[in-house]
């Protein structure tokens, strides 16, 4: 307010108003009565003043302009001070970013010091004052809103996770992320390596521990899927075991299968591959198929357990004709040689019991395969071919059944077999799934005899059809190419 003492100094003098009396020194003086002369003293008076006024704003402003230079002057030299006390402190902590490891992008976040600026807060999108903050995922975070995207609690600890650029609590990510086992449930190990390692079916892509391999796990005997703690198994007389997905659609008897053994039927008649004999059809057990495999001549079995089986035995009769002499004459019959005549019978078809309708048919149009190519007098034809040819039956039943599969059609196909009806909502969507994986059996069989010989067959029918396929085979014994 130095500026206002300077105004009332600068005008600090007896003021003589028109029509009053003033006193300057020690006498009186009437005023004056010349307007002219009053006005030109006071426009000189006022003049002063203005002037005086003027001065002292200047000087005041010129103050307030230093004191606030000064003051700059400070703030700054604060900043520096607060900044390097900043760096020395994160210095003497040393604080780094470890590396990362693996997928899980692991890092230790500093928790460093700085002066208030304009950061903004990742999680709450506020300022960040002075204070504790973290600098990591290419934002700025208060410690408290630095949270797991799982369980949402702060996360207070040097190394976490990230997946997404989402941070996790080393435990959280393991919880999400890390495979467990399907089977044990617990999770999977790490191999000597440091690596997750498992297995998992081509299929079904359940995975498991290596381990499971070899430590006696159970595996269903139709779908190959390993029983886990929370669904077991049933065991069927033989000894197999069935996951309750596949008992609901099993066939157990042979009565039982005849709906089936009728629909094969007809799809070999729509094909013009009638058979010209009644065979009989067995379902039978584990032991009994073993043993009338041992007797079997015919045949190639590569899986390790035989799921179906074609009996037949080949009748062999001896004609002789009469040795005719001149005109006819009929001479003497033991001089002239026997001819044999080769025929074939199929005596039965067994099919192993406890199968799921989709892989009981597909097993049964194999084997009456076998039957048809032997009651048709084909002759005797390499493994790769005749196993081949069969695979080719079987494989276009299963797509006949699964394209006309839909609906309700499908579940009244199943229902005649079905063993547990009331888990009949639960059945169509899975029996068509356990279809393609009958499919995919087929399809991915890497032995040379089935497999190749599917391949190779399926490639012939697709260019030259079914009928001139097997003529081929007739005339040849190998498959057109």
């Amino acid at each position: 307010m130095g500026w206002l003492s300077r105004i009332f100094k600068g005008s600090d003098h007896n003021k003589l108003s028109e029509g009053h009396y003033y006193k300057e020194d020690a006498g009186y003086y009437l005023p004056s009565t010349s307007g002219v002369t009053n006005d030109a003293w006071n426009q000189s008076q006022n003049q002063n003043e203005n002037e005086d006024i003027d001065r002292a704003i200047a000087l005041s402003l010129v103050e307030e302009t230093q004191k606030a230079n000064n003051n700059v002057n400070d703030y700054r030299s604060q900043l520096e001070e607060d900044e390097q006390l900043a760096r020395a402190i994160e210095q003497s902590l040393n604080l780094e970013s470890p590396p990362r490891y693996g997928n899980e992008n692991m890092y230790q976040p500093p928790i460093q010091y700085f002066p208030m600026g304009s950061r903004i807060c990742a999680g709450c999108y506020t300022e960040i004052g002075y204070g504790r903050y973290l600098n990591c995922l290419n934002a700025f975070w208060h410690p408290e809103c630095f949270r797991c995207r799982a369980c949402n609690l702060p996360i207070s600890d040097y190394e976490f996770s990230t997946s997404g650029n989402y941070p996790y609590h080393k435990s959280c990510y393991k919880e999400s992320y890390h495979p467990k086992c399907d089977v044990c449930k617990h999770f999977i190990p790490t191999n000597p390596a440091g690596l997750i390692e498992y297995r998992a079916h081509p299929f079904w892509i359940q995975k498991y521990c290596p381990t499971h391999e070899h430590d006696g796990t159970t595996r269903c005997c139709s779908c190959e899927r390993m029983e886990s703690q929370e669904a077991g198994y049933i065991a069927l007389k033989d000894g197999r075991k069935l996951c309750l997905e596949c008992l609901d659609s099993a066939i157990m008897d042979t009565n039982e299968c005849q709906p089936l053994h009728a629909d094969i039927q007809r799809f070999y008649e729509s094909l013009n591959m009638k058979l010209d004999q009644q065979i009989p059809l067995l379902l039978v057990e584990r032991q009994a198929l073993n043993e009338a495999r041992e007797g079997e001549k015919n045949g190639h079995y590569h899986m390790p357990e035989t799921r179906g089986l074609c009996l037949s035995e080949e009748l062999s009769t001896f004609s002789r004709r009469p040795r005719l002499g001149t005109r006819n004459r009929t001479m003497d019959m033991r001089a002239q040689p026997y001819r044999p005549t080769t025929r074939c019978d199929v005596t039965a078809i067994l099919i192993l019991y406890g199968l799921p309708r989709l892989l009981t048919g597909s097993i049964l149009a194999h084997e009456m395969m076998h039957a048809w190519l032997r009651l048709k007098g084909y002759r005797t034809l390499s493994q790769d071919v005749e196993e081949g040819i069969c695979q080719v039956l079987s494989h276009m039943w299963l797509e006949s059944e699964l394209s006309s599969a839909s609906g309700s059609n499908f579940v009244s196909a199943s229902s005649s077999s079905a063993s547990h009806t009331s888990r009949k909502g639960k059945r169509p969507q899975f029996e068509r799934k356990l279809g393609e994986f009958f499919k995919h059996q087929i399809e991915s069989d890497i032995s040379p005899v089935y497999g190749g010989g599917f391949r190779a067959g399926q490639k012939a029918v697709s260019k030259y059809g079914l009928q001139r396929t097997l003529h081929h085979i007739r005339m040849t014994g190998t498959f057109p190419y």
